[in-house]
């Protein structure tokens, strides 16, 4: 165990749902757990009882799913045994998802219009997805490896990698619901009777959504706060100049004015306890990354690649590459914005970060 992780606690244990089953975590809040193939193996999946009109005005009751998984023949079939096994014959009467992200949103147009239902999300993520989905060049191809190549990334293994990745979005998320229900911060969903506020953060996603329920003290914090690893904060090619580590820093104070006791479902880990500590951990934790990228930066020019072994210590696979450099780069844009570094091209066409000369 991360030493870190005695600071909050696991209500749960170490109890997991069954594959194809859920587990109750607080009234009416079920627990679906599915398993993805990437080095972050699972995601956790939420069914809310509710109750809701119907076109003729008629009171149904049913479940809300906030979120969905990516589109996959094996996480289809785990949804057929949720529906079979965890529904009580009762239907799906919406569907939320907390961002755009392909595990949170692939499966979100097969749900849809299974059950007849509409897709309630930010409206900034349900247009990035649109792109993402539509337009081969939104998330990888030459674009993209041109961009990391800009930043010092030399493997051309990796640079292959992120050129076959135009077609990467479009493979998890084939398809998106024609239509949808647009939610924004601050916004109050009935569900079930309980009323559920929306909380927006930035930085990890265009517009993410988490949701609290003051009357369960429960809130549900896709990948915004995350009991284990550090949420991902990339900058990307599309927006080059972004500054998505301090957009990202400021959302999470957002969270710190909610109940001590809040019990905090994300999208990757398990429920726990303590949420202000999880908070202080995640500022602590990117603090001390930028102090460490800043002093190195006083020995010599940074490029994204060269940032790399300070941030991670472990060894990266292709995949994990594209969210590293995105991860080097917002912490160097954030120091960059904040003055205290300076950006430059070097004579080999990299992009690089050094202390201003104050003299």
């Amino acid at each position: 165990m991360n030493p870190l992780e005695h600071q909050i606690h696991y209500p749960l244990g170490d109890a997991l749902p069954p594959e194809g089953g859920t587990m109750e975590v607080a009234p009416g809040i079920h627990w679906v757990r599915m398993g993805l193939p990437f080095a972050l193996d699972h995601i956790n999946l939420w069914l809310l009882r509710d109750r809701q009109p119907g076109a003729d005005g008629v009171m149904t009751d049913g479940w809300t799913v906030v979120d969905c998984c990516i589109d996959s023949a094996a996480t289809r079939a785990q949804w057929e045994q949720i529906f079979v096994n965890c529904l009580g014959g009762l239907p799906i009467l919406r569907v939320i998802v907390t961002h755009m992200h392909p595990d949170h949103i692939g499966l979100a147009h097969w749900l849809c219009e299974r059950w007849d239902v509409r897709l309630w999300i930010s409206s900034t993520d349900y247009n990035v997805a649109r792109v993402a989905v539509y337009d081969p060049q939104g998330f990888g191809g030459e674009a993209g490896a041109d961009f990391y190549a800009l930043h010092g990334a030399q493997d051309l293994a990796f640079l292959a990698h992120v050129r076959g990745r135009a077609s990467y979005f479009p493979t998890l998320v084939p398809a998106l619901p024609p239509r949808f229900r647009r939610i924004m911060d601050g916004d109050t969903l009935d569900i079930g009777g309980r009323v559920w506020r929306c909380i927006s953060g930035y930085g990890h996603a265009p517009e993410h959504m988490a949701l609290f329920c003051p009357e369960l003290t429960t809130l549900i914090s896709g990948d915004m706060v995350l009991p284990r690893i550090s949420t991902n904060v990339s900058v990307h090619a599309s927006e080059p100049e972004a500054n998505p580590l301090q957009l990202f820093l400021t959302s999470l104070l957002r969270y710190l004015g909610l109940p001590e006791n809040t019990l905090v479902l994300p999208s990757h880990g398990k429920p726990f306890t303590g949420l202000a500590t999880r908070i202080a951990q995640l500022q602590n934790h990117h603090r001390e990354r930028l102090e460490e990228i800043l002093q190195a930066a006083h020995d010599h020019a940074l490029s994204a690649a060269d940032t790399l072994p300070i941030l991670f210590q472990r060894k990266l696979d292709t995949h994990q590459m594209t969210f590293a450099m995105g991860e080097a780069l917002a912490h160097l844009h954030h120091l960059w914005m904040d003055g205290k570094l300076e950006r430059f091209l070097d004579q080999g066409r990299v992009q690089r970060f050094r202390v201003p000369d104050r003299g």
